[in-house]
């Protein structure tokens, strides 16, 4: 016997007394999303600027940049971006809005000599870079470039801007590049083009809109730069002299070791041995990452090759898309976790001692008492190994000891690529007054009464025919 609510069931119609029942179903079902999303907002803290956990006092003041979010090229009010100067107890002593610098997004912020900061924004399809004193926040000068969502750009020391241009595609080919420009003649001295280097073939392919999406560029020593092309999940080191690449890690596909990086940092041990501290972004964690090849001598002159072994020798998991990493003096990691709206400060073993929140989405974060680059002790040189689940902060963290069991479990792949996808559009999607849990309940509530309408308009198809017939006649 067919089942009564099957699709020729459906087809035929349903009895009276049956569908009434099933509107029934759906109402209750609705209202329960509805109730239960009402509660959690209720209930809901909205992210704003504060500090956090503050076990210890900071080594001076941390800033911040908050890319902030935009609908359309239009700023919106409540996602704004910002810089934010914070105090070593969490104290909030400085922001400049976004409007200040006439800015969209905030991007990366480098400490510069004498405490001034070098800021990267954009505006609809232009980059500025202004050099920013902290102490009075006066731009001291800026300069205009005509790229779209440059996110960074470094101050060379003989005052030129070394940029990562990314999304520069032209006549269906990618332009991606690194180049030099001399802040005094107005003109490009070097450039180094992706597609040079890599098979077109690579992530999306050459003619992707956003191919390499080269998020970071540093100056690592004279002609050497540490570059971050994220969708090629891979950090690399470009010699300028030879125009080649001299160090690699990660490959493109492989999630394993990178997914989608941001703001690797070059580190060595006592021994000389290339280390890399990266924000591993799409797998929500921060690496650290180990070279089997030692020689204090030769700053990576070209005796590292690009298939150096690498060894994981310390990660900290159960952050939310962190985009930056910097290993600070005192041996802990100061970590912008971007999806969480906070910076925090984590010891080896990932217990946050400091925290301060910074929606919408902060991209970066500085102690400029520690200079351009804090470059601390690696973790191989502190005898810490292992990876380790961030706690202290007042949330429950994943136990990573827990994730090969979870992996055994049917369609777990299916579920994290779900939950990433999710995780990755609701920041865009949400209102800052509501949790994403209720954003999802409402979403699912809107969906199921969508599909029920459709489901009564298709029943009803035929009363529908016949009065739109009606009223043309």
């Amino acid at each position: 016997m067919p089942s009564p609510w099957s699709l020729d069931a459906l087809r035929r119609g349903l009895p009276d007394g049956r569908r009434n029942l099933a509107r029934l179903v759906v109402v209750l079902l609705v209202c329960s999303l509805v109730g239960v999303a009402a509660a959690d907002t209720a209930a809901y803290d909205r992210p704003r600027l504060q500090s956090g956990t503050v076990q210890e006092p900071a080594a001076g003041e941390t800033v911040i940049s908050v890319q902030g979010d935009n609908i359309g090229g239009d700023v919106n009010p409540n996602k704004p971006a910002r810089l934010v100067g914070v105090g070593p107890r969490g104290e909030a002593r400085w922001r400049i809005e976004q409007a200040a610098l006439d800015a969209t997004y905030f991007y990366d912020v480098d400490p510069l000599p004498g405490g001034d900061l070098l800021v990267v924004g954009t505006v609809d399809r232009r980059t500025v870079v202004y050099r920013l004193d902290r102490a009075t926040r006066r731009v001291e000068w800026a300069e205009e470039l005509p790229l779209w969502d440059t996110h960074d750009v470094t101050l060379t020391a003989d005052g030129n801007l070394l940029v990562a241009n990314m999304r520069n595609t032209a006549n269906g080919t990618s332009d991606d590049r690194l180049f030099v420009y001399n802040r005094t003649t107005e003109a490009v001295e070097w450039e180094w083009r992706f597609r040079d280097h890599y098979p077109a073939e690579t992530d999306a392919g050459v003619s992707a809109a956003d191919w390499s999406h080269v998020n970071d560029v540093d100056v690592l020593a004279e002609g050497r730069y540490l570059v971050s092309p994220r969708n090629f999940d891979q950090v690399i080191v470009v010699n300028r002299s030879t125009d080649e690449v001299s160090l690699r890690l990660g490959a493109d596909g492989n999630h394993s070791v990178l997914d989608e990086q941001h703001n690797p940092s070059y580190l060595q041990t006592e021994a000389g041995a290339p280390v890399l501290l990266v924000a591993d972004s799409e797998n929500d964690r921060v690496v650290e990452y180990t070279c089997d090849r030692a020689d204090p001598a030769h700053l990576l002159d070209g005796d590292v090759e690009p298939n150096c072994d690498w060894e994981r020798t310390w990660a900290v998991e159960g952050f939310a898309w962190p985009r930056d990493a910097d290993r600070l003096p005192n041996g802990n990691t100061l970590v912008t976790d971007t999806i969480n709206h906070r910076v925090v400060e984590v010891t080896p073993r990932g217990e946050v001692v400091w925290e301060y929140h910074a929606p919408w989405l902060p991209y970066d974060a500085e102690r400029p008492v520690h200079g351009r680059e804090a470059g601390g002790p690696t973790m191989h040189d502190l005898n810490v190994s292992g990876t380790y689940a961030v706690h202290g902060s007042g949330e429950a963290p994943p136990d990573p000891e827990d994730e090969p069991a979870l992996a055994a479990l049917p369609g777990y792949d299916t579920a994290v690529a779900t939950a990433d996808l999710v995780q990755g559009v609701l920041p865009w999607l949400r209102p800052v007054w509501m949790p994403g849990s209720a954003f999802l309940l409402c979403s699912a509530a809107a969906l199921l009464a969508l599909g029920w309408g459709g489901v009564e308009a298709w029943l009803a198809r035929g009363r529908l025919r016949r009065l739109v017939g009606g009223r043309l006649d």
